[in-house]
């Protein structure tokens, strides 16, 4: 039986977010087998068929020269969903790739440059590329940084920063930089997120909901939506999520039974007081935005380890693995560790084993999930292989997610 497209390789991803904190698209990192060859145009297929409509562009970043050209040569050039092909600025010089690069462009492609930010494609080959993906070099980095501060004295004269308009830029670490790319120079947005700076200037205190995700809420209760629309909702916020299980479970509350989940709690409480209870915590709420990426990453992770379980899964199981996805990180923003604030909780014992432990069933789901986020290939094989999860049901769960 031949092995299909998505059995034949290993995805990871990557999220780039824009000026407004939100996915702008998603570098898909694609690894093939040594022994199996991959049609471009089925692989390009495979990736449309598990998408959905809406969706961020997929940045294909390919793991070889081999699959690049294969890309460039034969991919479709009309889908229905937008895609992009990574075009590494090493790999110029081989298998007259600069022809290829001009070809892919005239056929529709839409190519993104990656090299460093000194480096620029030859003049006839500029045009093929839409956009470029840039590392700041260190001396690059520390004239964006002067930049900044003297954009933010307001003495900075146009043109003196080397952060360009329109471009991608990837392994920004401090908020600073992130901001001044964004917010100051234009860029079209980051590939990750300087999470730990950002973080750390939390100084290890809890962060407060989101404002916007709140009133987004509170319009929903409005708009007398369904418990599952107001489930969706609340679960896409991690620390209203925690909150919300710590108070339906608290004396002042008085629930007579115990709230595992958000749609029991929320079913047993009522919206109005659910509503009651968000807009109490309107004043305190959040409204820095840089927190809204790496809570984001957070409810993505969960979406993926729904997605691996077994999609005939129970409703209520599938959103305890969720859970345990959205809670997998939350000591980050609860500046706590990750047990103690568990405790705090009445989750599932499974939830605690695999977040805290490494242990029980879940923590297979959560260990292949975190793998994902990576271009690290081997480590995923080498995940799925000991957990008896196929690759090509992780690859579908992966592209289901990222619709």
């Amino acid at each position: 039986m031949a092995t299909s497209v998505l059995g034949s390789i290993t995805l990871g991803y990557r999220p780039l977010w824009n000026a407004a904190r939100s996915m702008a698209a998603v570098q898909l990192f694609i690894e093939g087998r040594a022994d199996a060859s991959i049609d471009s145009e089925r692989l390009v297929g495979s990736l449309q068929d598990q998408g959905k409509p809406g969706a961020p562009p997929l940045l294909l970043s390919v793991k070889s020269p081999a699959l690049l050209r294969d890309l460039l040569d034969h991919a479709p050039a009309r889908t229905a969903a937008p895609y992009w092909i990574e075009v590494r600025s090493e790999w110029m010089g081989s298998h007259a790739m600069p022809q290829r690069v001009q070809r892919a462009h005239q056929r529709g492609l839409r190519l993104v440059w990656r090299a460093e930010s000194d480096q620029v494609p030859a003049p006839e080959l500029a045009p093929c590329f839409f956009t470029r993906l840039l590392r700041l070099s260190p001396q690059a980095a520390l004239a964006a940084l002067q930049a900044a501060a003297r954009n933010r004295a307001g003495t900075t004269p146009t043109g003196t920063s080397p952060v360009q308009p329109g471009m991608l830029f990837e392994g920004i670490a401090s908020r600073l930089l992130m901001e001044h790319c964004l917010d100051q120079q234009h860029a079209t947005a980051l590939l990750g997120w300087p999470d730990e700076d950002i973080l750390h200037a939390l100084q290890r205190q809890a962060t407060a909901p989101d404002y916007q995700a709140m009133v987004q809420l509170v319009q929903a209760v409005d708009d007398d939506v369904s418990v599952e629309k107001l489930e969706s909702l609340l679960g896409m916020e991690p620390i209203l999520t925690f909150r919300f299980l710590a108070y339906a479970n608290s004396a002042a509350v008085g629930l007579r039974t115990e709230v595992e989940s958000l749609r029991h709690g929320l079913m047993l409480l009522g919206t109005s007081p659910f509503k009651r209870w968000l807009v109490e915590q309107l004043p305190q709420a959040s409204r820095d935005p840089n927190l809204r990426p790496v809570k984001a990453a957070m409810v993505l992770r969960a979406r993926l380890m729904e997605n691996l379980m077994d999609s005939g899964a129970e409703h209520q199981l599938a959103r305890e693995i969720y859970l345990c996805g959205l809670f997998s990180q939350i000591d980050v923003l609860m500046g706590e560790p990750l047990g103690s604030a568990l405790h705090r909780v009445p989750l599932s014992s499974r939830i605690y084993n695999a977040t805290v432990r490494n242990t029980g069933p879940y923590a297979p789901l959560l260990h292949i999930a975190s793998a994902l986020e990576s271009d690290n290939g081997t480590a995923i094989r080498t995940l799925c292989h000991e957990h008896g999860m196929d690759l090509e049901d992780v690859n579908r769960a992966l592209l289901r997610s990222l619709g």
